[in-house]
C-alpha cells in the first residue's frame, strides 16, 4: 500500500498515538469527538507519492466509538529507510494559528525514519494488523511502487488521556515525508477537538 498506507498511519500516529504517548500532564476525558475532518495533498506537483481518496466517517468521529475509513493513492518510487517525516502541528488561538513545538516526541516533530517506528509498532514478523493483513497490504519498509487502496473499514477508537493542550480546540497538521532530503509527498489535515 506503500504511500497511502505510511501517511494513513502517519495521520493515525499524529491524531491517535501521539495523544497516548509519554506527556507529563493529562486529562481523563470520558468522551471526545472529532468534527469537520478534511484533508489535502500539499506537496511540490512532481512529488512521487500521492494521496488519492481518504474518506472517515461518521462526522463528528466519536471516542470512544467506531471509525470507518477508506484509503487509496500511489507511489511512483520505492519507499525506503530513512523514510523522514517532518510533522508541523498547529492550533488555532484567538484567530491565529500557533505552532505547537515538539515536546516529549510530539507536536511538531521531525522523526527521521518512520521506517523505524513502524517497526516498534509492529515488530518485524508480525502479521501486519487487521484490516491491512486481510487486504495484503504491506507495514514495513520498503513500500514498493504502486497504486495502493484500502477498500472501506471498520476501526475502534477507544478511550484516550489527552494531553490538556490537545482537549478542546481547531488544529491543523502538516507532515512531509522524504528520504535523503528529498521530498516525496505532502499530506495537510484539518480538525476540531472537543472534549467533555
Amino acid at each position: 500500500m506503500g504511500s497511502v498506507k505510511l501517511l494513513v498511519l502517519w495521520t493515525a500516529n499524529v491524531l491517535l498515538m501521539q495523544v497516548t504517548c509519554n506527556v507529563r500532564i493529562r486529562m481523563p476525558v470520558t468522551v471526545a469527538k472529532v468534527v469537520g475532518f478534511s484533508w489535502e495533498n500539499c506537496g511540490k506537483p512532481d512529488d512521487p507519492s500521492v494521496m488519492k481518496s481518504l474518506d472517515l466517517s461518521p462526522d463528528p468521529i466519536h471516542i470512544p466509538g467506531f471509525l470507518k475509513a477508506s484509503a487509496s493513492g500511489t507511489t511512483s518510487v520505492s519507499l525506503v529507510s530513512p523514510l523522514s517525516v517532518n510533522v508541523t502541528l498547529e492550533r488555532e488561538v484567538a484567530g491565529i494559528w500557533v505552532k505547537v513545538p515538539c515536546v516529549d516526541e510530539m507536536g511538531s516533530c521531525h522523526y527521521p525514519d518512520a521506517c523505524d517506528v513502524l517497526n516498534q509498532l509492529i515488530p518485524p514478523g508480525q502479521d501486519c494488523p487487521e484490516p491491512l493483513h486481510t487486504y495484503g497490504l504491506p507495514c514495513h519498509c520498503p513500500f514498493q511502487a504502486g497504486d495502493y487502496s484500502l477498500p472501506q473499514s471498520d476501526f475502534y477508537l477507544p478511550n484516550l488521556d489527552l494531553p490538556f493542550w490537545l482537549t478542546n480546540g481547531q488544529y491543523r497538521v502538516q507532515g512531509v515525508l522524504g528520504n535523503l532530503d528529498k521530498e516525496l509527498g505532502c499530506l495537510k489535515v484539518s480538525l476540531a477537538i472537543h472534549s467533555v
